[in-house]
C-alpha cells in the first residue's frame, strides 16, 4: 500500500513545555507576543477528547492565508494528551480542565496589560471547557468560539448509584488503547472514522496523534485512563448558570453531519442543546457544510473565514 504523503503546512509553529499544576505541559504557538494589539489579543485553542493541539493547524493556516500571520496563536494539549504528562491517576476530572487554562493563561498572558483580554476557542470537549471558563472569568474573554462542544444529557440524582458502581467496575479492568503497525495505520483509522478527512491531512495528524514505541508499534498519544466514565454526573444546572454568565459574544459552529444520536440516542438531541445556548446573551450560529464533528478538519478554510469575521472587530 502506497503510503500517505503528508500535509504541507504553511504557517509553522513552535513547541515549548511548561511547568502548569505539577505538570510538564505541551504547548503549541504560531507568532509570539510581540504580535498581540488591543484589537488583537492571543487567540488560544483548546482541543476535545483524544485530539491534540496540533489539530488546528489546517485552520491557522487558512487564517494566515486570509490575513497573514497578525494573531498570536495558542494551542496546549491538555493532560493526559499528546505530549503534556499524563498525571499519576486512574481518572480524569473536569475542574481540571479549568484549572489548567487558568494557569496557562496566568503563565503565558503574564508580560501582557492587566486587562488584556484573549480570544477563547474551544472544540468538543474543548468547548465544553470554554463555555465553563467563559462564565467563571467573564472579564477574562473578548471573543468566545464553541466548536460543538454539546454539553451533556441533563442527569437525575437518581442515575448516581449505577454511575459509581460503573466506574468501580471499570477500575478494575486496565484501560487500554489500539495500537498500529505504522503511522499510514493510524491515519487510515482516523480517515475511517471521518470519512471527510482528506488523506494529505490524516497523515500528517498521525504523526501528531501518535507515536512508536520501543518496539515499533504505533501508540496513540493519550492516556486510557480517559476512557472512564466520569464517576460524577453531569449536572446541567450549573452549567447553565456558568453559561448565563458569559459576557463576551458566543460564536457558536457545528457541522451539517454531525449526529449527536450516535453519543446520545434520544437522550439528548440538537434541539434541546440550542434551547440551553438561549442562556447567552450574545450569541452567533453558524454550521459548516460538508462537515462533521471534525469540523477544523472538514472545513478548515469556511472555518477560518467565519473566524475571521467573528473575531475582526
Amino acid at each position: 500500500m502506497t503510503p500517505l504523503a503528508p500535509y504541507a503546512v504553511r504557517r509553522e509553529s513552535r513547541c515549548e513545555f511548561t511547568s502548569l499544576r505539577g505538570l510538564r505541559y505541551h504547548v503549541r504557538q504560531w507568532g509570539d507576543a510581540s504580535l498581540v494589539t488591543p484589537d488583537c489579543p492571543p487567540l488560544v485553542m483548546v482541543h476535545g477528547w483524544m485530539d491534540v493541539g496540533a489539530s488546528f493547524q489546517f485552520a491557522v493556516d487558512e487564517l494566515d492565508a486570509l490575513e497573514g500571520p497578525k494573531r498570536w496563536i495558542i494551542a496546549p494539549d491538555w493532560r493526559g494528551f499528546g505530549l503534556t504528562e499524563a498525571p499519576p491517576t486512574d481518572s480524569y476530572w473536569f475542574p481540571d480542565y479549568l484549572g489548567d487554562l487558568d494557569a496557562l493563561l496566568d503563565q503565558l498572558i503574564s508580560g501582557l496589560p492587566a486587562d488584556q483580554p484573549i480570544d477563547l476557542l474551544g472544540h468538543s470537549m474543548g468547548g465544553n471547557v470554554v463555555m465553563m471558563y467563559g462564565g467563571i472569568r467573564p472579564q477574562r474573554i473578548r471573543r468566545l468560539v464553541n466548536l460543538e462542544g454539546f454539553g451533556q444529557p441533563a442527569s437525575t440524582p437518581a442515575q448516581a448509584p449505577a454511575r459509581l458502581l460503573e466506574w468501580l467496575d471499570e477500575l478494575k479492568t486496565p484501560a487500554q488503547l489500539s495500537s498500529y503497525t505504522s503511522v499510514d495505520g493510524v491515519a487510515r483509522r482516523l480517515q475511517k472514522t471521518n470519512p471527510l478527512l482528506p488523506s494529505d491531512r490524516a497523515a500528517w495528524l498521525a504523526a501528531h496523534w501518535s507515536r512508536p514505541d520501543a518496539e515499533g508499534a504505533w501508540q496513540i498519544l493519550g492516556d486510557p485512563a480517559h476512557k472512564r466514565v466520569n464517576p460524577y454526573l453531569y449536572r446541567k444546572e450549573e452549567a447553565m448558570a456558568c453559561w448565563a454568565a458569559i459576557e463576551a459574544p458566543l460564536l457558536w459552529i457545528e457541522g451539517d453531519r454531525s449526529d449527536t444520536a450516535r453519543w446520545w440516542g434520544t437522550r439528548y438531541s440538537k434541539a434541546e442543546f440550542h434551547e440551553r445556548l438561549s442562556v447567552v446573551r450574545r450569541v452567533e450560529k453558524d454550521v459548516l457544510s460538508p462537515a462533521g464533528h471534525m469540523l477544523h478538519h472538514d472545513q478548515p478554510a469556511a472555518l477560518a473565514r467565519r473566524l475571521k469575521a467573528f473575531l475582526d472587530v
